[in-house]
């Protein structure tokens, strides 16, 4: 389960010292600009990673110095994205995509079984948490529809528990016992989190946002402090990205704006210590709960800063490690490959004419945006199944003037200015 439980040290100058961001070169470099989505550990030493657009699941038993290989597209038998990775237990363990598959493991991860039995079937599950001895909730989709998944008896059976009365898509879930707990993403006003107390029966929203299109991607609570909650806001330009922060469980909040539009991994160690990181970025610290960032010049792609014990992990182009022990050796970080895109003619006319070239299955969510960042329409989320250029032709009957086109995808967001 997703929570904090850090060793807080008290000297400010030991603190600073301790923590520092390192590439693990133990795992195998991903290549092609696609990152690890997910990292997730039972312990100190025990822990998997969950490669993307690669499609592969790794496995340490020390700690990250050492990683095994269990899961990939081959011994799948699919082609797959995989969005995230939790376990219950060192043998009982989930695995979500984004292609309308699921997966459990009854033996720490060596062999994987599709789970078949959720109506309807979830065509993603972009959040896993567990939590308890034998209760796990998931959420998706990114791309909507907005749904949770729950089961209280290790995955053996499922809810499905429809989210589209509180939210468009879902992409976090977080639950500190097995009634309460928080989902985020978005909705028609923006950025929205939802809290139950009933274990999903029923929902209420604690936060949403003003800008359509942003999302809620992570949420932290601070384990030092159960009443200060963070989460990080994904925008689109000329929006900035956000960090929010509520010191009273969420019942009001503050927002800072951050370096990358879109940012995705947030963790804090205090109520004013942290990092955050995005498709576009590495890990940003700051001192002062988000006031100011200073680039730490480590990392890239980041989605997910997990913390267990005094150690803590991140995903992102590699797996990170906060230790002063490792060093950067020769890793070279691979920035994100962004897809090949073209709007012909451009400036257009009354027709919008656009190409994509995909660089595998994946998911288009597209949305036109005026050139100061407010949404004027979203097209129906559309599943790509297999590489190549699709061709793309829409009405445009909006006034002359400069528009921005978004694409959000499953490797990130994207976006091209359009002329009229």
């Amino acid at each position: 389960m997703k929570k904090i439980t850090f060793l807080i040290v008290l000297f400010t100058n030991i603190l600073v010292a301790q923590y520092t961001w390192n590439p693990l070169t133990s795992i195998p470099a991903n290549g092609g600009g696609q990152r690890f989505d997910d990292v997730f550990f039972l312990d100190e030493n025990l822990g998997w990673a969950a490669n993307g657009g690669f499609a592969a699941v790794y496995k340490t038993t020390d700690g990250g110095a050492n990683w095994t290989l269990q899961a990939n597209n081959t011994t799948l038998g699919s082609s797959h994205y995989f969005r995230n990775i939790e376990f219950l237990n060192s043998n009982i363990g989930f695995l979500g995509t984004l292609n309308n598959k699921f997966y459990k493991t009854v033996d720490g991860g060596t062999n994987w079984t599709l789970v078949n039995n959720i109506t309807p079937n979830p065509q993603a599950i972009c959040g896993l948490d567990c939590v308890g001895t034998s209760t796990v909730y998931g959420c998706g989709a990114y791309f909507s529809p907005a749904y949770v998944i729950k089961s209280t008896d290790s995955g053996a059976t499922w809810q499905y528990i429809d989210m589209s009365a509180y939210a468009n898509a879902l992409v976090e879930v977080l639950f500190v016992d097995e009634n309460i707990g928080y989902v985020s993403g978005n909705n028609n006003s923006g950025a929205v989190i939802l809290k139950t107390t009933n274990g999903g029966s029923t929902w209420t929203t604690i936060y949403n946002g003003t800008i359509p299109g942003e999302y809620v991607w992570k949420l932290q609570i601070l384990a030092s402090n159960p009443n200060v909650f963070f989460g990080s806001i994904e925008s689109i330009a000329p929006n900035s990205g956000k960090m929010i922060k509520s010191t009273d469980a969420g019942v009001t909040w503050i927002s800072k704006n951050f370096p990358d539009v879109d940012v995705q991994a947030i963790g804090f160690v205090t109520e004013n210590h942290g990092w955050m990181g995005g498709h576009n970025s590495g890990f940003y610290e700051t001192f002062d709960a988000g006031t100011t960032w200073t680039n730490t010049s480590v990392g890239s792609n980041l989605n997910r800063i997990f913390f267990i014990g005094d150690i803590a992990y991140a995903s992102g182009t590699t797996i990170y490690k906060m230790s002063n022990a490792l060093s950067n050796g020769d890793f070279q970080e691979v920035d994100r490959i962004p897809l090949k895109v073209r709007v012909a003619p451009n400036p257009i006319k009354d027709k919008l004419n656009l190409e994509i070239d995909f660089l595998g299955t994946d998911h288009l969510l597209l949305g036109l945006y005026s050139i100061d960042g407010k949404l004027i329409k979203q097209w129906k989320p559309e599943e790509i199944t297999t590489a190549g250029i699709r061709k793309y032709t829409f009405d445009f009957p909006y006034p002359k003037g400069v528009y921005i086109l978004n694409l959000h995808t499953n490797t990130g967001r994207q976006s091209v200015k359009v002329i009229k």
